[in-house]
């Protein structure tokens, strides 16, 4: 089979077409039931009536369009930032264990945080997504720095224990950042996960960083799903491989770092979404980069219901939540792909 028959072979259209459809389905049917469920129940005429027709007058609306609804859009903005990012890092590693929350990516995004809230207390929402940002790069640059000492890289699940060493590194930096300046309550709560208190500001800021991310690595996902076959059938494209990772790359730390200065670092999203979706509409990014940003909206939000009403009116970290079913699945990847550990 040639090159090109091969990444024909991968592809579903119409199944990537179907998967994308029902994906938008889920992701509206979960914020109109996410914004109407919570301390005050609402009906979803009531959601519909406050988005379209606000009156400040009505405490309803304010609940549903002050609170509530940029809560649940920064949810499923953030979702779709982990998710897409996963799937890259999957692609350009080939390594099915990778997820910036794994690879110490976005315990470097928090190190970021903490320092700017040390030294630069009053910046804007802003310079916290360049902390965040900052952040992750180093994260990404001790760990390529360490797969670069060996030669042909790491295997998948040594990238995973070098991750691991990583992000325990990066952690203790930030609770000693946390400690010194006397931040640990604030960093705790933060660091737990979660995105009560998310505002409109803050969302003017995130949705072009985010929105650019992802149309990157749309256009870029034929690119990738080559790459993804290994660099040498790449090169033999015609690939500018260097290039392609790179720019791919600094795509990942840009949505890693603008998710954690949301959610906080919030992990396997990164790692379950894209996992799921190339189940379904095969190895063609085309169809995981979309698909992987819609379910992992879907499941942020999701989670974040849920977290809100696991015990009522105290809030649960959507950390948490996602764990429970993140763990379980980490461990089946690891038994699953066995080999990877020889």
């Amino acid at each position: 089979m040639n090159h090109i028959s091969e990444l024909q072979a991968g592809s579903r259209p119409k199944t990537g077409v179907f998967v994308l459809l029902a994906g938008f389905a889920g992701l509206l049917i979960s914020l109109a039931l996410s914004v109407s469920v919570g301390a005050a129940e609402l009906t979803l005429k009531t959601v519909w009536e406050a988005i379209f027709s606000f009156d400040p007058s009505r405490k309803a609306d304010q609940i549903i369009m002050g609170i509530r609804l940029p809560r649940e859009i920064g949810a499923a903005l953030t979702g779709a930032a982990f998710g897409t990012a996963g799937a890259i890092m999957q692609g350009v590693t080939r390594n099915p264990l990778a997820e910036p929350g794994l690879l110490g990516l976005n315990t470097g995004a928090s190190l970021g945080l903490a320092c700017m809230l040390a030294f630069f207390s009053a910046s804007s929402y802003t310079m916290a997504i360049l902390f965040s940002f900052a952040g992750a790069a180093v994260g990404a640059v001790l760990l390529f720095g360490l797969a670069s000492i060996k030669k042909g890289g790491f295997s998948p699940l040594r990238i995973v224990l070098a991750g691991a060493a990583i992000s325990a590194l990066l952690t203790a930096l930030g609770e000693g950042v946390a400690l010194m300046f006397q931040l640990s309550q604030d960093l705790a709560f933060w660091q737990a996960g979660g995105v009560s208190g998310t505002s409109w500001p803050q969302l003017k800021v995130l949705a072009p960083v985010v929105g650019i991310g992802l149309l990157t690595a749309i256009l870029l996902s034929r690119s990738l799903t080559i790459l993804s076959f290994g660099e040498e059938m790449a090169k033999g494209l015609g690939q500018r491989t260097t290039l392609v990772k790179v720019i791919l790359i600094l795509v990942v730390l840009i949505l890693s770092g603008s998710g954690v200065s949301v959610a906080g670092p919030i992990m396997f999203i990164g790692l379950m979404t894209p996992h799921l979706v190339r189940a379904l509409v095969g190895t063609d990014y085309r169809w995981i980069i979309p698909g992987s940003a819609l379910f992992g909206s879907m499941m942020l939000v999701l989670a974040d219901t849920a977290a809100r009403m696991i015990n009522p009116p105290f809030e649960t970290p959507v950390g948490a939540v996602i764990s429970v079913i993140g763990v379980p699945f980490f461990l089946y990847l690891i038994r699953k792909r066995g080999r990877l550990t020889q």
